[in-house]
């Protein structure tokens, strides 16, 4: 391996496990004693995967309202702002979870136009369990549009290895079934296990990322229609309130009940759910909610154990739905869940939008010169 900076780059659908994926992978090279800076991205701003890192006192850039194959000097100039005087030696960047194509838009220009010489890491791309198996195996209630599963499938297909996320969480039997339906639909591409919570499987996965070689290396006829379709059919949604009470609450029931309402609510509507994502931040310490399937229960991913008068909550929704329907969700739901508990909101910001047509940056085919 040489000097220059090592790019490492984890892909995977929306509620994927991306975000705990990349934390648990920037302490494991911290301890290793590497400087590491982290990218995050999205489509809208005030995102919670960047708040989370940053509390857990990481060096972390956004390239936010934009994907990276589409703002693709944006990453680079983020890039360039981690650390005080020199790039970190490791930079784990976390692509939008909606994004493909990214081997030739993303992966290929850092090679061959940033003038900053990086080792390229295996591209990784994490499978989610449950739509992963629905969609693999064919299933027509799969809960997202064909559009939206062929950005699934494209993501696979152009990872140099794929990550089994979320084993503890599931029966061998079901583990093995993903492996074989992977091996199946994308065969000779290296599958690894692992769970992101517990760290089982972490010491194969960071032996992976440190192989040498040529990666990044599978570029993709992509149809940008169907692409875009498969964008569009996702309603996003970015919020950040403040919160009152006269009396303490349960900061973990709080948002809790408020993810399960969110989740019933959408289930009335048959909205299926990409990714819903709650934090809530107090004194310093922070819980989180995730809920990443219609089909899924919430699920508290970090609990603060806090009760408190006040706190910042931040909500970032990705749901196959109008983006006018989810906002009136959101609001009406969040409404409900604070008269419940006897605390007051105030709506700071709230974005909601369908993402437009994605036009990279650059993209190379790896005929270019």
């Amino acid at each position: 391996m040489s000097d220059n900076p090592r790019f490492i780059m984890i892909g995977g659908f929306l509620g994927a496990g991306k975000t705990t994926t990349i934390a648990r992978l920037a302490h494991h090279y911290q301890s290793l004693g590497k400087r590491v800076g982290i990218v995050t991205n999205d489509q809208a701003t005030d995102l919670v995967d960047t708040n989370l890192l940053r509390s857990q006192g990481f060096d972390v850039g956004e390239v936010a309202g934009s994907c990276f194959c589409c703002n693709f000097n944006e990453l680079t100039s983020t890039m360039e702002r981690l650390g005080e005087t020199q790039l970190p030696e490791i930079v784990i960047a976390e692509p939008v979870g909606s994004c493909t194509d990214l081997v030739a838009t993303v992966i290929r220009p850092l090679q061959s136009i940033y003038s900053q010489p990086f080792d390229i890491a295996p591209y990784g791309v994490i499978l989610k369990p449950s739509h992963g198996l629905k969609i693999l195996k064919g299933s027509s209630k799969g809960g997202f549009s064909p559009q939206a599963e062929y950005i699934f499938r494209k993501q696979i297909e152009e990872a140099d290895f794929v990550l089994i996320n979320r084993i503890d969480e599931l029966s061998q039997a079901a583990v093995d079934e993903l492996a074989s339906l992977l091996e199946l639909h994308f065969p000779g591409t290296p599958c690894l296990r692992i769970s992101a919570s517990s760290g089982e499987g972490f010491e194969a996965f960071c032996e992976h990322l440190n192989l040498t070689g040529a990666f990044g290396g599978k570029v993709m006829d992509v149809d940008y229609d169907v692409y875009a379709e498969g964008e569009a059919e996702l309603g996003w949604l970015n919020a950040q309130a403040d919160l009152k009470s006269p009396t303490p609450i349960a900061l973990d029931d709080f948002i809790m009940t408020l993810l399960d309402r969110i989740n019933l609510c959408l289930n009335e509507h048959a909205a299926e759910v990409a990714h819903l994502k709650v934090i809530g931040m107090a004194d310093g310490q922070y819980a989180v909610a995730n809920l990443v399937s219609s089909s899924s229960a919430p699920k508290l991913s970090i609990g603060s154990g806090l009760k408190t008068s006040s706190a910042n909550l931040v909500i970032n929704a990705r749901v196959a739905c109008a983006p006018d329907s989810l906002t009136k969700t959101i609001e009406d739901t969040l409404h409900a869940v604070c008269l419940e508990f006897g605390v007051t909101e105030k709506m700071n910001t709230l974005q909601s939008f369908r993402p437009g047509r994605p036009v990279p940056t650059h993209r190379m085919s790896g005929t270019e010169s």
